[in-house]
This record gives structure tokens, C-alpha cells and sequence, in this order.
């Protein structure tokens, strides 16, 4: 970024997103392989998944009696399947933030940076978002619960022909979607990239998002609304035309609709998670928060082993919080 820090406060959603996407051209090459080895897995995986589930959930389908031996080896391959997927999707989510927002905040502080370097820092910082994960993973959980109560409220009154009711859990659900799912996910995103560089995580990262996220909450719910609305766009075609339009569609047209559509969604996932970095800078500078970059340039060291103490200010607010 060749912004003063003083001066990311003042940028705009647009001027944002200009930023993020010309950061990749300070290390052409590092981008490259960090999208090609762990953004393309992931975005091919979330938009393959149905792909393959869908043939089960057919054969499902088509099974009269649950209790069958066919019935019972379909739902066990499925299950099977869905923990690898989201074992795989977890992983992969980690590692492609974790080199992502390496490779930015080492481009940020002029440190050199190639996909070898990347990709060594990753053990150490996997550790830590994976801790922050499990934070927001309770975070969601209660999140979630609260939603599956009013949503059957919501059937319930639906079912008993309440209006009223049903008016007031769909208003409810609608918040709790559109206002507090989309709130945690940015605080989610904001809390990783406070997990790498900074000298916090878990619970504490996810306490700094909080704060940062203050007078800057809207642009982050914006920024994340938009970025849901574009993946369940793509994945709703995709489905659309590649695993249930079979009747439709000929083989070579699917596919290569369907390549089209992965790698727009890689795209997508890699200007997210540029921009979800360039707005932890954008906060920092909101909040008049200093970026010491040389306490930042020897906290990414020392994910390399190159680490030396050095006293700064992103400690001192550690010591301090």
C-alpha cells in the first residue's frame, strides 16, 4: 500500500477495493501461486461439493425404506463426505487468510516477501487462527441456536396459522441474518488479520476486532453482505446449470460454464480476503491507532524465525488492553 497510514481513515468502500486489487501488483508472481495452491482448491471445493452430493441425495431419494442396507451405506458415504468437505474447507479457509494477510502486511512494511515465505509463516499462524476460530465458533453456535429457535417459531406459527407470530419471528430471522450473521462474519474476518499481526489471538483478537470495528461497523457489514450475496449468486447458477441442468445443458456447455464460474469465484475470494486486510489498516488508521511498521516487520519475522524483541506500539496496546 503506498497510502500514509494517516491517510487509510478516510477511504471509501470503492477506494478500498481499488487498493486491495493494486496490492497484488507489488508481488505479481507470490499472488499467484498463494491463488493457484489455496484459493483455487477452496473455491473449486465449495462449488463442487453439491456436485457430488447431489447423485447421493438422489439415490436417497429413490430408496423406499430408510432402514435398508442401500439407505444406510448412502447416508454413511454422505456423512463421510460432508466431514471431509468441511475439514477441507476449514483448512483451506485458514491457510489461504493466513498467507494472504502475511503477504499484504509484509508488502505493507517494504519486508521481502515470495510464495516460499508465505507458505513457511503458515505453520505459526494457522496455530493462531485456528484458536481465534474455535472463539467465533462458540460465537456462532449461540448465534445460530437463537436462530433455530424463532425459525420454528416461525413454522410453527406458519402451521397454526398465527400471522402475527410468524410476522415477528420472520422479522426477528431477518435481523438476526442480515444484522448480527453479518456482523459476526466481518468481526470473524477482522479478528484473523488482528490474529496475525498482532501479538494476540483467540478471545483477544476477537475483544481488538471488536474495538476496531467500532465507527467503521458499517463499511464491514457492507463489505461482507456484498461478498455473501456474490457466492450464493455463483454457487445458485452453478447449481442451476451444472448439477441440475443436465437436461438442459449439454456436457461441454456445463463445463465450461462451470470453469467459468470457479474461477470467478476465485476472484472473488481473493479480492475478500485482500480487502478484509487493507480494512484492518483502515480501522487502525480510524481509531488513530500508530502502524509501527517496524514493530510489524519483526513480528512477520518472527513467524520466519527471524523474530528480535523489540519494544512497539502494537505490544504496548497489547500490554495495555
Amino acid at each position: 500500500m503506498d497510502l500514509e497510514p494517516e491517510e487509510l481513515q478516510f477511504l471509501t468502500i470503492p477506494q478500498v477495493l481499488v487498493e486491495s486489487i493494486s496490492i497484488t501488483k507489488r508481488s505479481p508472481k507470490t499472488f499467484y501461486f498463494v491463488t493457484l495452491t489455496l484459493i483455487f482448491p477452496l473455491s473449486f471445493a465449495i462449488l463442487a461439493h453439491s456436485l457430488f452430493t447431489h447423485p447421493i441425495l438422489v439415490k436417497l431419494d429413490s430408496v423406499d425404506s430408510f432402514n435398508s442396507a442401500r439407505a444406510r451405506h448412502d447416508w454413511t458415504v454422505l456423512l463421510i463426505f460432508q466431514f471431509c468437505y468441511l475439514i477441507f474447507l476449514f483448512v483451506f479457509s485458514l491457510l489461504s487468510t493466513a498467507a494472504v494477510v502475511f503477504t499484504v502486511a509484509s508488502l505493507y512494511t517494504a519486508k521481502p516477501v515470495s510464495f516460499s515465505s508465505a507458505i513457511s509463516a503458515i505453520p505459526k499462524v494457522f496455530k493462531r487462527l485456528f484458536i481465534t476460530f474455535l472463539w467465533i465458533a462458540l460465537l456462532m453456535l449461540a448465534y445460530n441456536s437463537v436462530f433455530f429457535v424463532f425459525l420454528v417459531i416461525l413454522l410453527v406459527a406458519i402451521d397454526k396459522n398465527k400471522l402475527g407470530l410468524a410476522v415477528l419471528a420472520g422479522l426477528v430471522i431477518s435481523v438476526l441474518y442480515f444484522g448480527v450473521h453479518v456482523y459476526i462474519t466481518a468481526l470473524w474476518h477482522l479478528g484473523s488479520v488482528v490474529s496475525v499481526l498482532e501479538p494476540i489471538y483467540g478471545y483477544a483478537a476477537m475483544k481488538k476486532g471488536y474495538e476496531l470495528l467500532k465507527g467503521r461497523a458499517q463499511m464491514g457489514m457492507i463489505l461482507v453482505f456484498v461478498y455473501l450475496i456474490l457466492c450464493t449468486l455463483i454457487g445458485g447458477v452453478f447449481r442451476s446449470v451444472v448439477v441440475y441442468g443436465g437436461e438442459k445443458h449439454g456436457i461441454w456447455a456445463r463445463i465450461v460454464i462451470g470453469g467459468l464460474l470457479v474461477g470467478v469465484l476465485v476472484i472473488v475470494n481473493l479480492v475478500a480476503l485482500l480487502i478484509q486486510s487493507v480494512f484492518y489498516y483502515v480501522c487502525k488508521s480510524y481509531h488513530h491507532e500508530s502502524i509501527d511498521k517496524t514493530a510489524l516487520y519483526d513480528h512477520l519475522g518472527g513467524y520466519l524465525g527471524e523474530y528480535l524483541p523489540l519494544k512497539s506500539n502494537i505490544q504496548m496496546e497489547d500490554l495495555n488492553a
